[in-house]
């Protein structure tokens, strides 16, 4: 053997066990990193796991309020030669349906009593909302395990098997000329009324309606906020046009809602939402926005029709409003029933615990949770009564 082969020959048996030792090391190292992401991965999962099995147990716990439903106008229409239609104390086509509601914790759902603006046209809104309120006190006198009427906010418990019905108007229409009928509407158990529509009508112009006849409210319009301040009725402002907005919180004594709007910062150009001006100035008002959950509410989906919108971006908005008035000015008021798409994730009541559990990620407490499903909307609701008991 030469002298350069033995040379190599013990550089192999010496450098050999250290090379072989630092793959092992290396292995180890690499497996060992596996293990740690893996664990990571299973503490994410487990963490994912817990905040949804939280938000599922608070849904069930706390007050849920959705300040707008549609679901009577839909019977309305579904409505055959006997007078039928569907059946929604069990599962149904609908976006509400009362197993649905329960599972995703409903309590208390404002059925909103609305007339399109046709019907103002042709004379017989006050007669529709008539019929609207009969075929919901037909549905809870069939059913007063599952449904019943709600006048107060006193009246109000934390029941969960029984649906708490609480009546909106949408459209002020039916209130004709006659300020009376604001306490007679009342008194069937209106709770709120929203002004006008989609289009202007005889109270207020509409953010919908390039015709704004009225600059604002009408010299009626204006009536009517006083005598709705009067008989503890709460004002809604959605669908008003901007100059009455303003005009209403100039002349309203008590604070006022927004039943289903979203934030025009998402949505610019859109008038139905409200800009951060007015947001401020709701606040001022010690009023609140109820978030409606249309997704062509919540992100741009007519400008960009593939857009898909999800329960982040209803978080979003709610986000927005905490940050720029406080989380003392935000509720809920999806409209389902009344539009065509939602966002994934809140397809339909069952499934406010989704967005619960987004607040949770994004650490809201269970106060704030508490206030935005209902807390926030009680107070102004009180308010308005207190304001026309004195």
């Amino acid at each position: 053997m030469t002298i350069i082969k033995f040379l190599t020959l013990i550089s192999f048996l010496l450098i050999s066990p250290l090379t072989f030792s630092e793959s092992k090391d290396k292995n180890y190292q690499a497996r060992l990193q596996d293990v740690m992401k893996a664990r990571k991965q299973m503490d994410k999962k487990r963490e994912r796991d817990e905040i949804k099995d939280l938000a599922q147990d608070l849904a069930q716990e706390i007050l849920i309020i959705d300040t707008h439903l549609d679901t009577p106008i839909q019977l309305y229409m579904q409505k055959d030669k006997n007078g039928s239609y569907e059946d929604i104390t069990k599962a149904s086509s609908l976006h509400f349906d009362y197993d649905r509601a329960v599972s995703g914790g409903l309590n208390v759902p404002f059925f909103v009593i609305f007339t399109p603006p046709s019907a103002e046209e042709k004379g017989t809104a006050f007669e529709m909302a008539e019929e609207l309120i009969q075929i919901l006190e037909d549905i809870m006198n069939k059913n007063p395990n599952k449904f019943r009427l709600v006048k107060s906010p006193e009246e109000i418990t934390n029941d969960k098997d029984v649906m708490q019905v609480v009546y909106g108007m949408e459209n002020g229409a039916p209130i004709e000329s006659k300020l009376s009928n604001i306490k007679l509407f009342s008194d069937m158990g209106i709770n709120y009324i929203t002004l006008a529509h989609s289009k202007s009508n005889h109270i207020s112009d509409s953010s919908y309606d390039e015709n704004k006849n009225w600059g604002g409210l009408s010299p009626f319009g204006r009536e009517v906020v006083t005598e709705m301040n009067k008989q503890g009725v709460m004002i809604d402002i959605s669908h008003v046009s901007d100059a009455a907005f303003y005009e209403v919180l100039r002349l309203t004594k008590t604070p006022v809602i927004a039943s289903h709007s979203s934030l025009r910062h998402f949505v610019p150009g859109f008038e139905r939402n409200v800009s951060d001006d007015m947001l401020r100035e709701l606040a001022k008002n010690e009023g609140v926005i109820q978030i409606c959950f249309g997704s062509e509410f919540i992100a741009e989906k007519k400008k960009y029709p593939k857009l898909v919108v999800t329960v982040q971006d209803v978080a979003d908005h709610i986000d927005r409003v905490k940050n720029l008035v406080g989380v003392d000015h935000v509720g809920i008021g999806s409209d389902y029933d009344g539009w065509r798409n939602f966002p994934v994730g809140l397809e339909d009541t069952s499934t406010y615990p989704n967005l619960i559990e987004e607040l949770l990620k994004r650490n809201y407490s269970k106060e704030e949770i508490k206030q935005i499903f209902g807390g926030n909307l009680l107070r102004v609701w009180r308010e308005v009564k207190k304001f026309s008991e004195s």
